[in-house]
């Protein structure tokens, strides 16, 4: 019989694996896009639609699950994810079949939701949602799987960017036959998905041996992590010019310099990659240091713009 602290400890252990399983802080990548088109909206004195806001936020949680299961489905089936990732629900589950049926049903509820949004404002918002699920496909997904290409950082800028902001600007307004505001579309989304596509590029840092034994070339196995740690502050720097400059320039208030909320989190991840880029046991929590960045960054922004309505 086995002794009661051991089970305790088993149990400790399982239970952070599921917490680290989940990501749950990963949902802010998801959710961002609406609430930057919901703070745009707010702050320019637009209607908004309150209902449209929840049933997104609710959708694009859906489908970040389904993006993020079948990431270990596809994962597990190049062998990438085996040793280096104890964490992924295919290891923990050790069902695939399961995992699989699951992917399925969080994309079906996903989709059909956004269907629901599309159908009380405009079809745009469906064809824009599975472009962006098409590319979530694309990047993971058999036979392309471009993010073992190198290229999963430019699809993530395109989808979490103009995108799902485009979506999002069109699911919140009244206006049932209006145009794709793409003009503002890009220069809403243009800076946070900078900083999501951040938090994609530091998860590559503690992998590295692993992603390239497996034949998996992202940019940080193709650069090495010395040049790709120098790339960080780029990353940081782009996108405060992105969001800061529009304000600079009279389109938007000043308060969305509240955005730099998440330069201290920005701080210490480019100390970290820079000390100790080429230790795995040391960097393995960097891509949440570039999510608390991502998250307080785009929380700023949008209350930044939020606060336009009353910003003379």
């Amino acid at each position: 019989m086995p002794e009661p602290q051991a089970v305790a400890s088993r149990y400790d252990s399982n239970r952070k694996l599921w917490k680290a399983a989940i990501k749950w802080p990963m949902y802010s990548v998801a959710v961002m896009p609406v609430l930057l088109a919901a703070g745009w909206r707010l702050g320019t004195a637009a209607v908004m639609r309150w209902d449209q806001l929840l049933g997104f936020l609710l959708a694009a949680i859906l489908l970040l699950l389904w993006e993020n299961l079948s990431n270990d489905l596809f994962d597990a089936e190049t062998g990438v994810d085996r040793a280096g990732k104890p964490h992924s629900v295919v290891n923990l589950t050790g069902r695939p079949d399961r995992v699989a049926v699951l992917s399925l049903v969080v994309l079906v509820l996903g989709v059909g939701l956004m269907a629901w949004l599309a159908w009380r404002s405009q079809s745009s918002v469906l064809f824009l949602v599975l472009l962006c699920c098409g590319i979530g496909y694309a990047y993971q997904g058999p036979p392309l799987r471009l993010g073992y290409q190198g290229l999963g950082e430019p699809l993530c800028w395109l989808a979490f960017g103009p995108l799902a902001t485009a979506a999002a600007l069109v699911v919140l307004g009244p206006e049932s036959a209006a145009p794709i505001p793409w003009s503002t579309a890009f220069r809403l989304g243009s800076g946070p998905a900078v900083a999501t596509t951040l938090v994609l590029f530091c998860s590559h840092f503690h992998q590295v041996e692993e992603d390239a034994s497996h034949g998996k070339r992202s940019p940080v196995v193709r650069l090495g992590t010395h040049r790709a740690a120098a790339l960080i502050p780029w990353f940081v720097a782009l996108t405060m010019a992105l969001e800061w400059m529009p304000a600079l320039l009279g389109l938007w208030p000043i308060t969305v310099f509240l955005s730099g909320l998440g330069l201290p989190a920005a701080i210490v991840l480019i100390r970290l990659l820079q000390r100790h880029h080429h230790q795995p046991e040391h960097i393995a929590g960097s891509k949440f240091l570039a999510l608390r960045f991502q998250a307080w960054n785009g929380l700023g922004l949008s209350f930044g713009l939020a606060l336009g309505a009353l910003w003379p």
